[in-house]
């Protein structure tokens, strides 16, 4: 019995910033519904935290796998019920160079998770939450979103797709109740940043991000940056000429490519 708990889906739970936030969650109260390529992982980390099946399901699924991804958002409605709150947090960062060939792949890998694998995330539950009149569903984008960086092609890319797409569902979604939250980190400190060969300014924690996260989401404010301090700086980078970024961003270290 859920008790009147409401009930958030998080997918990418079981590292990183989607683990957080279903920490950042559980501590206030709601049950989990939880998935990942790594379900073996996530289950071991739910029984961890002395979560019994009323906290908790966890559902074992590749978002790229559009067949497995909603597949997965089904078996959590029979389960658990319609969540109140659907956070699309897997995502992949990977460098690139448009010159080898190789990269191609690791673009389109990257726009199925990154992308694609939101849509499919949303899928299973937009229609029942629109016939209930309530409900959010939370896309995570990035400030990297914002201005294409060198060596970031991808990542950068498939983000500002994120940032449209979720513009583009809540206005599909206006008036029904169903609040569409784009929320964009800036720097988090997770073991894929660690190795990132550049400074990154406003460096927060995952449980930072899980907090602010958590508190956009339940105002349905439809665009937040986490933390401010990047949506400011974000926001000069858009205001800057094209020369002017060429200049500022000359001699960068680009972002690792696969197998780097």
């Amino acid at each position: 019995m859920n008790n009147g708990r409401p009930l958030v889906f998080i997918t990418g739970a079981s590292s990183g910033i989607g683990q957080a936030l279903a920490s950042c969650y559980r501590r206030s109260g709601w049950r989990l519904a939880l998935v990942a390529r790594r379900d073996a992982e996530l289950r071991a980390w739910v029984q961890a935290q002395g979560c019994t099946a009323d906290d908790a399901g966890v559902y074992a699924a590749d978002v790229r796998d559009i067949a497995a991804i909603t597949a997965a958002g089904r078996e959590c409605i029979a389960a658990q019920g319609l969540p109140d709150v659907v956070i699309a947090n897997a995502g992949i960062s990977v460098g690139v160079d448009t010159e080898v060939f190789e990269d191609l792949e690791v673009m389109r890998s990257t726009f199925e998770t990154n992308v694609i694998g939101m849509a499919a995330t949303f899928h299973p539950f937009v229609r029942a939450m629109r016939e209930r009149g309530s409900g959010a569903l939370a896309g995570i984008a990035s400030v990297a979103g914002i201005r294409g960086l060198p060596g970031h092609g991808a990542y950068c890319s498939s983000k500002a797709a994120v940032i449209s797409y979720c513009e583009s569902l809540r206005g599909e979604l206006r008036g029904s109740g169903v609040k569409v939250v784009t929320l964009l980190p800036g720097y988090i400190d997770t073991p894929l940043t660690r190795r990132n060969r550049y400074g990154m300014p406003f460096l927060l924690r995952p449980e930072e991000f899980a907090e602010g996260a958590l508190r956009a989401i339940a105002a349905g404010t439809s665009y937040r940056v986490i933390p401010w301090q990047m949506g400011v700086a974000a926001k000069l980078m858009r205001l800057l000429p094209n020369p002017l970024l060429d200049r500022l961003l000359a001699g960068r270290p680009r972002k690792r490519r696969q197998g780097e």
